[in-house]
């Protein structure tokens, strides 16, 4: 069984200005919660007071998910995420030959330091569940990685995270998370080490989700997301699309309740200041809009010939767009849904027409709009009081869901 470790908290807050009040910190935490998360990592605490404060509270606040935080190998970074009271503590350092050159230190000497501080965060407390990772894991020399690994395993560490920290991966080449996942997992029980694995995917290739799931494949036992993909550069998994295949594709997590996501992503995106792309998939607005006319004819008759992914399983419908696209058959059917489906077939195509006009112009028709172009192609009056606006697509039933 698969887990999931979202870290919108603390890697989301890396991303250019992205900073959350303390309460808006909060609110998250409670939707992840009830998303059903299985870890949330809340921040660096020893980066600033305000951090601390709220990574206090969230751990304090009698959660479900684990609450973890992010620790350099320093004494001082593992004494104040210790003292917030968290149950879970990421410690990285970085054992590439180039980061050991550039600190002018050698890999027995890091491996000592990571190991004194693995063994010190256990010493503060033994429950603690620690996860050592060899930043930029994928570019380091394989040696070092698993020497520093298997000697953070020995030292207390629980998970060993393979991160991507520069989107460096390419599934079937010899860039492979799956292949890299199933070395290290085979070199290290070689050591007698046997630590979960987990993997932090960045998005740089734009392959975070590919390269998660192939670490999945491999036996990664958890996975690191964020909400809207955030994270330094180009971010990192999408929660939302992440959870969404792992349950349809690999019947994993049926205990997720993803008919929270919108509620979640609608809050991050507002207070992170950064809108849902259109187009990103299980959140963006278009992701279950059909426009062409061939495709809303299909989908009006059947959903799954122009989905593979049931919109209900968030909480949303499909929907029907009318523009410069629309065949008859999404009109008519829209018709029907504003009550006025009994045109006659000269009004009809006027309507038509009408809504093809309005698509050349980059407009797409909503309920109410169609409502004024066929009173307007009629040359019939509505009262406004008789009519709240409208300005929904048009929506039909999913079989799927």
């Amino acid at each position: 069984m698969v887990r999931i470790l979202d870290t919108t908290l603390r890697e989301g807050e890396q991303t250019p200005g992205v900073c959350f009040d303390n309460h808006i910190k909060l609110a998250i935490a409670d939707m992840l919660d009830h998303v059903g998360v299985d870890i949330i990592e809340t921040g660096h605490p020893v980066v600033t007071a305000e951090i601390e404060h709220s990574v206090r509270q969230i751990a304090s606040r009698g959660l479900a998910p684990l609450i973890g935080a992010h620790a350099r190998s320093l004494r001082r970074d593992i004494d104040v995420a210790l003292n917030c009271g968290v149950g879970f503590l990421g410690i990285f350092y970085c054992v590439s030959n180039d980061r050991l050159q550039h600190h002018q230190t050698t890999l027995p000497r890091v491996i000592e330091k990571i190991t004194e501080m693995v063994a010190y965060a256990r010493s503060g407390n033994p429950r603690l569940r620690i996860r050592y990772t060899p930043e930029d894991t994928v570019r380091s020399e394989w040696e070092n990685v698993v020497e520093a690994a298997s000697e953070a395993v020995r030292a207390g560490a629980d998970i060993i995270s393979v991160a991507d920290t520069t989107g460096y991966m390419i599934p079937g080449t010899k860039r492979s998370m799956y292949d890299y996942v199933s070395r290290l997992r085979d070199d290290l029980a070689v050591r007698s080490a046997f630590p979960q694995i987990a993997v932090h995917c960045h998005n740089d290739r734009g392959l975070a989700l590919a390269n998660a799931l192939d670490g999945y494949r491999a036996g990664a036992e958890i996975i690191d997301a964020t909400v809207l993909g955030l994270g330094e550069r180009a971010g990192l998994v999408d929660l939302a699309t992440l959870l969404a295949v792992l349950q349809s594709d690999f019947n994993e997590g049926q205990h997720w309740n993803l008919r929270e996501l919108p509620r979640l992503y609608d809050t991050v995106s507002r207070y992170a200041g950064m809108e849902i792309p259109p187009l990103m998939p299980l959140s963006g607005k278009n992701v279950f809009t059909h426009c062409a006319g061939i495709h809303t004819q299909a989908a009006l008759k059947n959903p799954l010939h122009y989905q593979s992914l049931d919109p209900g399983i968030i909480g949303r419908e499909a929907e029907i767009a009318l523009d410069h696209m629309s065949g008859n058959a999404a009109v008519l059917f829209a018709l029907e849904k504003i009550g006025r489906g009994g045109l006659s077939p000269e009004h009809t195509e006027r309507v038509i027409g009408k809504v093809k006009e309005t698509g050349r112009m980059g407009r797409v028709v909503n309920q109410d709009e169609l409502r004024h172009i066929v009173n307007f192609i009629t040359n019939e009056r509505e009262n406004p009081l008789d009519r709240q606006p409208d300005h929904r697509l048009f929506t039909f039933a999913d079989p799927q869901g």
